[in-house]
């Protein structure tokens, strides 16, 4: 009962933010989902329907870059920094901040400052 109502929550989060949060050409939108074992980031240009760039723990590349675990914070701030420099390097500077109904809150927020902190503006 409970996990229905967690997940219905965070669905209406969602839906709440994505009345306001929409990616154009100029200024896609950055969109996270976390599980409890993995994090996944897409620049999305919703004009479009295009998935620009994703990254994801998931990812050989990431992987061999983390230690065990991929659920944690360390991982999300890599997955952060991987996915700012494959935006840069197909010409995103600049985008909005879909948070996906989570809280803007530990693995998400590390996923954040590890994008800005490559150089992508949100």
């Amino acid at each position: 009962m409970v996990k229905e109502k967690k997940k219905l929550t965070r669905k209406r989060r969602h839906l709440r933010v994505r009345k306001k949060v929409s990616g154009t050409s100029e200024r896609p939108r950055l969109n996270v989902y976390r599980s409890l074992k993995h994090i996944h980031a897409q620049i999305i240009d919703d004009t479009r329907g295009h998935t620009l760039v994703s990254v994801s723990t998931l990812e050989p590349a990431l992987k061999d870059q983390l230690p065990a675990a991929t659920g944690n914070a360390e991982a999300a701030r890599k997955a952060g920094e991987i996915l700012a420099k494959k935006a840069l390097d197909a010409g995103v500077k600049e985008v909005v901040f879909d948070r996906g109904g989570f809280l803007y809150h530990g693995r998400v927020k590390a996923l954040a400052e590890g994008a800005r902190s490559q150089g992508l503006i949100f």
